[in-house]
């Protein structure tokens, strides 16, 4: 059986516990004599002489991340049980999670509905998540890893990178593991733990002292995406909001982490003209403070070795967006660097797309303007390719009615003029007129962002359900070798742009093409049932019809 504790009720929600159990008498005994559970009050028990062993452990993962990704309970259960196992007729049985659901919120144990949870931050950058099967192999290979280093190397340092593709994950490698580590570091070993959960071999008493007093953090170098995962970690039991930093804040420590997670590692900083003199500032201070003298080689990337001892990054080389970034030579440097030391995570499986990985390597060949280009089968995921921005608009509006979480984005090929004003737009296409996102602070989210264009800044790191992208005039398709290259002039963000007056660099059109690249497909994988796509440039347009058109022929010939 399956079973809900929950509690204490009043003014403001309690906690939760989902277990599943072959003795309910003997497992609620041990319920009743924790510690950690003394504050529950009520015992929901799911009966179907339908299900087996695997049937139960799914609904008990299904209900934890529903009740983690709905913030309304406090979720006191671990996270190493959560499993997303195949099973016979399991589609089936998924059915009648869906009614087991909606007789609890019927109680009054969860406010959203199943779509608004899954649709939202708390159920997306969860610790609650099942691995995928490459997930779980980096996750128990650093886990192994890192418990050697605390035992046997003191004061060394180490430094391990999990790599992957956008849509394979690594934000949520590094937020579970945080969390199994926090558990394993607090559990109380008189409570009864699952014994055949994926990591139950790691809560052994050696490895709690091992992690006894030892400070563990998050550097996510995004705004935004900072704080999506700070509320995520104030609700999860073990974690708290501070222990979520930016990379300012980590320079600033003067007492290392023993154990810290950098995720989106290819978005920290080289010394370059910041977003503000009093960043400038603080780099050089930081600078001072670590090394002494602020010298225009440090990059944040040292500032993570200096003030980690055991250091796990989340890499994508392809993700660099502006030249302030990490410089492409540093992270390959790095690449080389764990790979010798046997420190090297790949992550290949597609969680967010839908399509599957050979999508996202049709993007990349997409853009850098491949003949002969076949597309790959995507399934049931909505590609589309629009002639008119207004067509395109109005869809993702309907996906956003049906579904949720459906958003217009853009390159950075228009001024942001509307920033603090309501009397006028920045986009002007096909009549329509539109404005970039008002917020820079989880826009997705934000009232009006179904009416706004989000920038890559917005979403990078996040999902969405379908994104409608603009390709605008920065990417254009030479009439003569019908090669598609960068124009300057036609990109608007400046720092993406401006020469390093630091480091005595400039970028010429080569680097530009490969920033603007990065930006588009960044943007054209974000959408995990589908992304529809509309092209400003003449040549780039005739570019993607083609393959566009050679692609609804191949379905209708199918069909």
């Amino acid at each position: 059986m399956v079973y809900v504790l929950d509690g204490p009720r009043g003014a403001r929600r309690g906690s939760v516990y989902v277990g599943q159990t072959i003795s309910a008498e003997s497992r609620l005994t041990q319920h009743l004599a924790s510690q950690t559970k003394a504050g529950l009050r009520s015992a929901r028990v799911i009966l179907d002489d339908t299900f087996n062993k695997s049937v139960c452990l799914d609904l008990e993962s299904h209900l934890i991340r529903w009740f983690a990704g709905d913030g309304e309970y406090t979720v006191l259960n671990g996270n190493e049980g959560v499993a997303d196992s195949a099973y016979y007729s399991r589609e089936d049985y998924r059915e009648s999670f869906e009614e087991i659901f909606e007789q609890l919120r019927a109680d009054g144990l969860f406010e959203q509905t199943i779509p608004e949870i899954e649709n939202s931050d708390l159920f997306k950058l969860s610790p609650f998540k099942a691995l995928s099967r490459d997930q779980t192999i980096a996750a128990d290979q650093i886990l192994k890893g890192l418990f050697e280093d605390l035992e046997l190397k003191g004061e060394e340092r180490s430094m391990s990178v999990v790599e992957g593709s956008p849509g394979t994950g690594k934000t949520i490698v590094a937020i579970y593991l945080l969390k199994l580590l926090a558990e394993i570091r607090d559990w109380d070993e008189n409570e009864p733990r699952e014994s055949n959960t994926l990591f139950a071999d790691f809560f052994v008493r050696e490895n709690k002292d091992l992690l006894e007093g030892k400070r563990m953090g998050l550097v996510v170098p995004q705004q935004s995406l900072r704080r999506s995962i700070r509320n995520v970690f104030k609700k999860t039991p073990n974690l708290h909001p501070g222990m979520v930093l930016s990379p300012f804040d980590l320079g600033k420590v003067e007492e290392p982490f023993d154990i810290l997670f950098v995720d989106e590692t290819h978005r920290l900083n080289q010394r370059a003209n910041q977003a503000s003199g009093v960043l400038n500032k603080k780099f050089a201070e930081i600078n001072k403070g670590i090394f002494g003298a602020d010298s225009p080689q440090y990059t944040q990337l040292d500032w993570v070795r200096k003030r980690s001892r055991h250091s796990i990054c989340m890499l994508d080389v392809n993700q660099t967006v502006r030249p302030a970034d990490l410089p492409r030579e540093v992270m390959l440097g790095l690449l080389d660097e764990v790979r010798r030391d046997e420190r090297h995570y790949p992550l290949m499986t597609q969680m967010r797309v839908k399509a599957g990985t050979d999508y996202i390597g049709f993007v990349q060949r997409l853009l850098r303007g491949e003949r002969g280009l076949m597309l790959p089968d995507l399934g049931e995921y909505d590609l589309r390719f629009f002639d008119d921005v207004g067509e395109m608009r109005a869809a993702i509006r309907e996906r956003d009615a049906e579904v949720g979480l459906s958003r217009m984005v853009a390159g950075y090929a228009w001024d942001w003029v509307s920033k603090g004003k309501t009397d006028v737009y920045d986009i002007e296409l096909d009549g329509e007129r539109m404005r970039w996102n008002s917020t820079d602070k989880d826009w997705i989210n934000s009232p009006n962002a179904l009416e706004e264009v989000g920038s890559i800044h917005t979403v990078q790191g996040y999902d969405l359900n379908y994104a409608g992208v603009i390709i605008g005039p920065d990417l254009r398709g030479d009439p003569m070798t019908g090669e598609i290259r960068a124009d300057k002039a036609a990109y608007r963000d400046k720092k993406g742009k401006e020469a390093n007056k630091v480091l005595g660099k400039t970028y010429g059109d080569a680097e530009l093409l490969e920033y603007i690249r990065n930006i588009y497909s960044v943007l054209m994988t974000r959408g995990m049932r589908g992304t529809y796509i509309y092209v400003t440039d003449p040549g780039v347009c005739e570019f993607f019809s083609r393959i566009f058109c050679t692609m609804r022929g191949a379905r209708e010939a199918s069909n």
